[in-house]
């Protein structure tokens, strides 16, 4: 019961976008599981199979079961995994592939669908009441708009930018679209699917990305940089640029620039950001503007992403550490269930009360505090 009331705490304080709770009295314990989807790492050497692998986060990440979830080429070949996302309204995961967009029940584990597109797919995100998928093509100049109960086509958003990143704000209202071959962060109104303004452009094209809960300021990666800048969301400007102190850049194995990977704490007090050359994680006071730079992390491989718990207080990179945000310490380490190391830039935490879907997080580290209401508003 601590970890129910600390969990809907954060949940109450952050207001949580696709954390949505399904409405259960009962007095049952809160279950906290780890979904990771493979092969959630391109040139992963060490990659051994496919599928949802799930963890128990409260026994120590006990391997619990694989789900199966499809995604393959004609010849049975695994494709590699470019997103998750999911909702505890519709108790449904949904994992895409570079062309598959694969719909999972959370309460059976099966497959309900598996859809492709002409255009291919990549890292997507959904509305908070788990309604509208945003689907990027794969690396093309669209953005699908799907209807989430089916995967059918609603209509399409055409930054011509390199669809690859895709952020739903918090309030459901706008969705932050990110390309490989732009500097600028198209931002949509969601009620219409129609580009509503654009942020910077920034000094290079834009990688991994996030916003805070207020949707006021987005902090991104680009090409060429070891840290990140940050955007004005409200007067499209690029404020600041940062760079980690400290450490040089060199050759990654992945993704090909040095910080692939930005998040931040739900509370937002902190900003973590990857940095592949040197194995490790940096991370900044984010309740300064700039960020100031605390303290950094060394990792067992190059990160290529980050992704916190609903609570806040555990970080998980791509790499399978998994580490405690209040002492910055690893605690251990993910292992598949023939004892193979986990690596995935595609995960997420699934709560369950009973054997009903509590809530969902996210796989993007947004952050969750709600803006200060304005005068006028309803308390």
């Amino acid at each position: 019961m601590k970890q129910l009331l600390i969990t809907t705490i954060a949940a109450a304080l952050f207001g949580v976008g696709n954390t949505t709770r399904a409405q259960d009295d009962a007095p049952e314990p809160l279950k906290r599981h780890l979904y990771v989807a493979e092969p959630g790492i391109r040139n992963y050497t060490q990659y051994g199979g496919h599928g949802v692998i799930v963890f128990d986060i409260d026994d120590n990440y006990r391997f619990v079961k694989r789900i199966p979830t499809g995604g393959l080429t004609d010849t049975g070949k695994p494709l590699n995994v470019k997103g998750v996302c999911g909702n505890a309204a519709t108790g449904r995961l949904y994992v895409s592939t570079i062309w598959h967009l694969i719909c999972i029940d959370l309460h059976t584990d099966k497959v309900l669908w598996e859809r492709t597109y002409p255009l291919g797919c990549d890292r997507m995100s959904m509305s908070p009441d788990g309604r509208i998928i945003y689907q990027p093509s794969f690396e093309k100049d669209i953005w699908y708009v799907l209807d989430a109960a089916s995967g059918d086509e609603i209509t399409r958003v055409t930054p011509k930018s390199g669809a690859h990143n895709t952020v739903y704000g918090n309030d459901g209202k706008e969705a932050y679209l990110a390309g490989l071959r732009s500097s600028i962060l198209t931002v949509t109104e969601t009620a219409t699917h129609t580009v509503k303004k654009r942020i910077g452009p920034f000094s290079n094209r834009i990688r991994p990305f996030t916003i805070n809960g207020a949707q006021t300021l987005c902090f991104v990666n680009i090409n060429g940089l070891l840290g990140f800048e940050v955007g004005d969301l409200e007067t499209g400007e690029k404020l600041h640029r940062v760079e980690v102190r400290g450490y040089s850049m060199g050759p990654v194995k992945r993704h090909g620039c040095p910080s692939h990977g930005i998040a931040m704490t739900p509370d937002e007090k902190e900003l973590w950001v990857t940095d592949g050359h040197n194995e490790s994680l940096h991370i900044f006071d984010a309740t300064k503007m700039p960020p100031v730079q605390l303290h950094s992390i060394k990792l067992r491989e190059q990160p290529g992403w980050i992704t916190f718990s609903l609570d806040g207080k555990i970080c998980w990179p791509s790499t399978g550490d998994v580490i405690d945000v209040k002492t910055r310490k690893i605690v251990t380490a993910l292992a598949d269930e023939k004892g193979r190391m986990v690596m995935s830039e595609k995960l997420l935490e699934v709560d369950f009360l009973g054997n009903k879907v509590a809530a969902v997080g996210d796989q993007f580290g947004k952050g969750y505090v709600k803006p200060a209401p304005q005068s006028g508003d309803t308390p």
